[in-house]
């Protein structure tokens, strides 16, 4: 997936939360509005979609309010004064944490800044369910185990079945590989 793809995709998943991209990149990076394509174009170019991923419009639209978030707390260790007088030592093992808040986007903003590669945290967050209406030719013959080709929909109208996976809490983002 290119960045472009996929800063495309992070914008439709906020837009359809309720984030005014065409509003937030006129007031933020003062430039003419054209069209949606070139504008996100703008943003991969050079870098400037850091200004989008920190943004807290955008952030408190893609991460809505409400939403369960799954966090990771540190393991901490720290002194503490014990009942009798004596200072002891207090090692705290690393924990999974879920909760529900209004604020996640915040949390999400923190854990963005400290992380080496923005888009790919970003890209985790993603919930596209990719369509699979693909054109004919766009499709591989299929092929079976043994060798032989498996036979193909009586016609184009024809679902192809597609096992979804089960969801684990993260999005997975797949998209068209065109030979």
């Amino acid at each position: 997936m290119t960045r472009f793809e996929l800063v495309h995709l992070l914008v439709a998943q906020a837009r359809a939360n309720g984030f005014e991209f065409r509003k937030w990149y006129i007031s933020r990076i003062g430039l003419p509005w054209e069209t949606t394509h070139q504008a996100i174009e703008t943003l991969c170019a050079e870098r400037r979609y850091y200004a989008l991923l920190f943004s807290h419009e955008f952030a408190s639209s893609f991460w809505k309010a409400g939403e369960r978030i799954t966090f990771q707390v540190p393991t901490q260790t720290f002194t503490r004064r014990k009942k009798d007088g004596t200072i002891g030592t207090v090692n705290r093992k690393g924990y999974t944490r879920r909760s529900t808040r209004d604020d996640a986007w915040r949390y999400h903003l923190r854990e963005l800044a400290v992380a080496e590669e923005p888009l790919r945290y970003m890209r985790r967050y993603l919930h596209i369910e990719e369509d699979f209406n693909l054109n004919e030719d766009e499709l591989e013959p299929a092929i079976a185990a043994d060798g032989t080709p498996l036979p193909s929909p009586q016609s184009a109208s024809e679902p192809i079945p597609i096992e979804k996976p089960e969801s684990s809490g993260i999005a997975i983002v797949r998209g068209r590989h065109k030979p």
